[in-house]
């Protein structure tokens, strides 16, 4: 690890780096005591979403968590290649639990995602559920049902991309922001030009674990949502929470509400 910096409070802030199947993942780690360790959307970064101030971790901090977060592969200062299968959820997981295990954590810890990153971690969790504590599970994205419209969008943006450039891709975006979060910068994504057809195509080959695989999960977990959100529907949230044996949900319907998530996480995270 090498460099560090400080943000608003008390916490140092240490940057480190693995490299894992041919990528240089890079992530931050703050904080003292069990470990949490949380990804990211698809096309942000840890940089993007504290500029977007949509999530403030700063309770999960402040309740004595070590708390690490990375960014994923092709995303803000992670590299990655153009094969598809490199994005898929399955092989996003691989790279979390390659970072688990990069940091030495010899207990289990508590997963925190949201929407790729919820996905991600679902899927570690399954494969490897003795690594994991518990779950934070954020904005869960299309799923089953509702997943393959989703699909098909994303191989089209990938078509756009590849045969007239990002800035047609992004011209051609006219899906404006849940209420919700109206009020939320937007971003252009951060995956670089010749590797983001790589990631939709990936997203677009993914999906959550079914229902009947996620009902053996047995780990605590807190999902949250907000309304209105056809790329983060309900029914997801709501399905995850009945398939998910030791599950709570809440769901957010004002942006103040949102602005409660990481207090709420902290709490689910030490009294759980």
């Amino acid at each position: 690890m090498s460099g560090a910096v400080h943000f608003p409070g008390r916490y140092a802030v240490t940057e480190g780096h693995l490299v894992h199947r041919g990528a240089r993942l890079v992530f931050e780690d703050a904080g003292a005591g069990p470990l949490a360790v949380y990804a990211h959307g698809g096309f942000v970064s840890r940089a993007v979403e504290d500029r977007m101030g949509l999530f403030d971790w700063r309770p999960v901090l402040d309740a004595g968590r070590r708390l690490v977060r990375y960014d994923a592969r092709a995303h803000g200062g992670s590299t990655g290649g153009p094969s598809p299968g490199d994005y898929t959820y399955h092989s996003l997981a691989d790279d979390l639990l390659a970072l688990l295990a990069h940091l030495g954590a010899d207990r289990p810890v508590d997963g925190m995602g949201a929407s790729m990153g919820c996905g991600t971690l679902l899927h570690a969790a399954l494969r490897a559920p003795e690594r994991f504590c518990r779950l934070v599970l954020l904005i869960p994205p299309t799923a089953w049902t509702t997943r393959e419209a989703y699909a098909r969008a994303n191989r089209r943006s990938a078509d756009t991309v590849e045969q007239d450039g990002l800035d047609a891709w992004l011209a051609g975006r006219r899906e404006p922001p849940p209420a919700v979060v109206a009020d939320v910068p937007q971003f252009p994504p951060t995956p670089a030009e010749h590797v983001l057809p790589a990631v939709l195509c990936g997203l677009a080959q993914s999906d959550l674990p079914s229902p009947a695989e996620l009902a053996g999960l047995r780990l605590p977990a807190l999902i949250l949502a907000w309304v209105d959100d056809p790329g983060h529907p309900l029914s997801t949230a709501r399905t995850l929470a009945g398939a998910l044996p030791r599950a709570q949900l809440h769901v957010s319907a004002t942006r103040a509400d949102i602005r409660t998530w990481g207090q709420r996480a902290a709490e689910f995270l030490t009294t759980t």
